[in-house]
């Protein structure tokens, strides 16, 4: 019961942002704005994009390496798998299927492996909120077509998200420095549960702070650190060079404004940022640059397109190989979820591979 209303609630929200994207749109005139588009342009930011899934296999590989060696075909395919469930599977599956496919295939830890995720994304909200300082701190004069209160409003917002990041890291720094003492502070809870489940989750606690070792080894966490800053200008190359395609012009580090706005639309939980990321980058470049509805809302599609179709395929077919379905996909985001709970996540040797 509780599936179907979210499902509907999902559904519902997902029609909402559509439908605010499109409220003021011409059709004719989105097409008109499109055909106009740069195809060299949009060619180079497809390759680009293609590349910060590299990039980001190569970092997770850096935080992963306290934990144990891993290969980079592993990490890379993983990794545009995850992405691509996530894209079209519901509750971002792709967030428990990446790490737990990993651990499979290299005889790891998922709790561990798990935590490094969870890493990965508190790293990219501060590195996103890093650039978009260096935006608010380098922006010539007469770049933005907004009133001065709604930048202001959203470096306000920015510097409340810097807050809870650099708290967020914190959190991770204390867990991670002594995994042992989380694993008995979670044993009191046998005061009131069961001694089994008591272990369960005091194993848990312990492993998923193990997956933070890389929080305790200053060179993998340095390297994690400086590959995130490429990596997210790669990301923000990509908005740049769509945007231009589109005869959108801004300097590139304008696109960082972009690209923190964007993440506030993917973070809405909608398939495929469908809605979500749309609305976001109308938003973005309709208020700070006065882009016309109709120029902004034919980038914002085929920006969508560029940025999750060639990873959805490519993850597919990753898939087929290993002879997944997308049900087979769903049930192993759902067997990970649900291993992940009750703090019972196995060590499989290998995944198993369907007929080729």
């Amino acid at each position: 019961m509780r599936s179907r209303v979210r499902t509907v609630l999902i559904f519902l929200l997902t029609l909402g942002l559509l439908g605010y994207f499109f409220r003021n749109a011409d059709l004719a005139g989105v097409w008109a704005e499109t055909r106009r588009a740069d195809p060299w342009l949009l060619g180079l930011a497809v390759a680009i994009t293609g590349l910060t899934y590299a990039m980001r296999a190569w970092r997770w590989q850096s935080l992963l390496a306290p934990i144990g060696p891993t290969r980079f075909s592993n990490a890379f395919q993983t990794t545009v798998m995850g992405f691509a469930a996530s894209f079209v599977l519901p509750a971002r599956a792709g967030e428990v299927m990446r790490p737990y496919l990993l651990a499979r295939r290299e005889s790891l830890r998922a709790t561990a492996v798990f935590a490094t995720v969870i890493l990965e994304r508190l790293l990219d909200l501060a590195t996103v909120l890093l650039l978009f300082a260096v935006f608010v701190l380098t922006v010539p004069r007469g770049v933005i077509a907004a009133d001065a209160s709604a930048l202001a409003r959203l470096e306000f917002w920015g510097a409340v998200a810097a807050l809870a990041s650099i708290a967020g890291l914190g959190v991770l720094f204390a867990l991670a420095g002594h995994p042992d003492r989380l694993g008995r502070a979670a044993l009191r809870i046998e005061r009131v549960l069961p001694a089994r489940l008591a272990r369960a989750v005091a194993d848990f606690a312990e492993t998923f702070a193990q997956g933070l070792a890389v929080l305790r080894q200053p060179a993998p966490l340095v390297s994690a650190i400086a590959m995130s800053f490429p990596l997210w200008m790669s990301i923000a190359a990509g908005i740049w060079l769509t945007s231009q395609a589109f005869h959108i012009t801004f300097p590139y580090t304008a696109s960082f404004l972009v690209m923190t706005v964007l993440v506030v639309g993917v973070a809405m939980p909608t398939p495929g940022a469908i809605g979500g990321f749309h609305t976001a980058y109308q938003i973005a470049v309709s208020t700070f640059f006065g882009v016309p509805t109709d120029r902004a809302i034919g980038a914002a599609i085929v920006l969508h397109a560029i940025s999750f179709i060639p990873v959805t395929l490519l993850g597919m077919a990753f898939m087929m190989r290993e002879g997944l379905t997308l049900s087979g996909a769903r049930r192993i985001a759902a067997e990970a979820k649900t291993a992940d709970e009750t703090g019972a996540l196995p060590v499989v040797p290998r995944l198993e591979r369907g007929p080729r």
